[in-house]
């Protein structure tokens, strides 16, 4: 007891003498011990059982009794000792020897793995990532069984040990990309990460961008794809969302579901997610441009209808828009927020009364409703919540270039879009790419799910073995 009697007060000082911190000595065949773990973390049952069949082995006189798939011994240090039991695991320290025994045997607090609630698909596969690295790992693991698959971590923060995982196939992979995301990853200073999204910001290229550089995802099976297609998997700790990257802007209209089903099926639906974006953007634009300055692109017959509803209104139409969107995102928030059954009431509910409310009120036009409608489920089509994001913000700034210069100010706006599409980057890679620069046999994906009879001649939206600067064409 003299060991634990001069060591346990150092310990308990090391972590602030927290109360799930267990410091006790144990009984070993030769000398003191002393085991330090936090009650929360560790599974204190089958560490117990290890240290009785470590214990037993020592006893025997084997030279590697500590070393096993869960346990190993090494120098003693208090930096050591504090990381470790930080993670979880449980120290054995051994004062005669200066040496400490690491067990680790978790506790299981994970939940069990389920399809994304944020990303449902049709048919395919319905697991998705948890809050648990070493799981999420496996489960991408379990889809590509191939030695090359590379996984490396690295520590961002000594003072938290805040580990960043990081996946790719040797392979596949551009060391130049390869090379930009290690460098960056390099770069980070910071004394923690909590989530994808910080992570995000000390990566993309263009933090200030509306447009995402780093897909996030939750869904094994389209990590396993874009690794295929030569990207880089980053993860963190307790947190299901992974980033992948570099990204191109088609890659957004993508989803598992067009390689599920058939080929026309697959084909139709991503040309149909490409006209839902332009129909989120500039629908609502294009009509406030017409009600302000050109009522003459309207047939006669619904010019007279629509002059009839706006007439009624006392202000302009980019009055009316904006208040039919914040409605919008006032209950897409509240729903959000709200349990499920709730939730679903409120939006549907609340939609109806509150849009014929309105109406009734006249402070919007019939026409107006329908068109925030149909712009709303246009901007949900997207499979990207990232982008789906961008398309409600991106809007605005096109209304009221609308109000101000009609058709003339959707011109410039557009102009000034396509101008910073082109100019923006995702690891260096080109984010336009393969319009800009325009690559013909990869850019017929963007609209087409071409059959996948001969997976050696599919392309794909991203070349990494080659510099896109001398030729887009995919060799996978």
């Amino acid at each position: 007891m003299e060991a634990y009697n001069k060591l346990a007060p150092f310990i308990k000082t090391l972590f602030h003498d927290s109360a799930d911190l267990i410091v006790r000595p144990l009984d070993w065949p030769e000398g003191e011990a002393i085991l330090c773990q936090y009650s929360v973390l560790a599974n204190q049952r089958a560490v117990n059982e290890q240290i009785d069949t470590l214990s037993q082995k020592f006893q025997e006189g084997q030279s590697n009794w500590g070393e096993s798939s869960s346990s190993t011994v090494e120098v003693f240090h208090a930096a050591k000792l504090v990381e470790y039991v930080s993670k979880g695991e449980s120290v054995v320290l051994f004062s005669e020897t200066n040496l400490l025994l690491r067990i680790n045997l978790p506790s299981n607090t994970n939940r069990s793995v389920m399809e994304p609630d944020s990303e449902h698909i049709i048919q395919g596969a319905h697991d998705g990532f948890v809050e648990n690295m070493d799981m999420n790992i496996a489960l991408v693991r379990k889809r590509l069984s191939i030695p090359d698959l590379v996984v490396k971590k690295m520590i961002i923060s000594q003072s938290s040990n805040s580990p960043i995982t990081y996946m790719y196939i040797e392979s596949k992979v551009s060391k130049v990309t390869l090379d930009e995301i290690e460098y960056r990853l390099r770069k980070i200073e910071t004394e923690y990460l909590f989530s994808s999204g910080q992570l995000a910001d000390f990566l993309e290229d263009t933090v200030w961008s509306p447009f995402p550089q780093l897909m996030t995802t939750e869904r094994p099976d389209k990590v396993a794809t874009n690794l295929m297609e030569g990207r880089v998997v980053l993860m963190l700790d307790n947190t299901p969302t992974v980033l992948l990257g570099p990204i191109t802007f088609a890659s957004y209209f993508q989803s598992p579901d067009d390689f599920n089903g058939r080929v026309l099926v697959g084909t139709f639906y991503r040309i149909l997610r490409i006209v839902s974006f332009l129909t989120a953007i500039f629908l609502p634009a294009f009509y406030i441009a017409i009600v302000s300055f050109h009522y003459e692109v309207l047939p006669y017959e619904l010019s007279k209808t629509v002059k009839i509803a706006v007439n009624e209104i006392p202000y302009r139409p980019v009055i009316e828009a904006m208040i039919l969107e914040i409605t919008i995102e006032l209950i897409r928030e509240a729903s959000i927020r709200l349990p499920s059954p709730i939730g679903q009431t409120i939006g549907i509910v609340g939609g109806l009364v509150i849009g014929d409310a309105i109406v009734s009120a006249g402070l919007v036009s019939n026409v107006m409703v329908i068109v925030v409608a149909l712009t709303a489920i246009s901007s949900f089509v997207i499979p990207s919540i990232e982008m789906n994001t961008t398309i409600r913000l991106l809007r605005y700034p096109f209304m009221l270039a609308a109000t101000v210069l009609g058709f003339f100010g959707i011109v410039i706006g557009t102009i000034v879009l396509f101008i910073h599409l082109i100019n923006l980057r995702s690891f260096k890679q080109p984010y336009f790419y393969p319009i800009v620069p325009f690559r013909p046999k990869v850019f017929k994906d963007v609209f087409l799910r071409l059959p996948f009879t001969k997976p050696h001649n599919q392309t794909t939206s991203f070349s990494p073995k080659e510099p896109v600067e001398e030729s887009g064409d995919s060799k996978e």
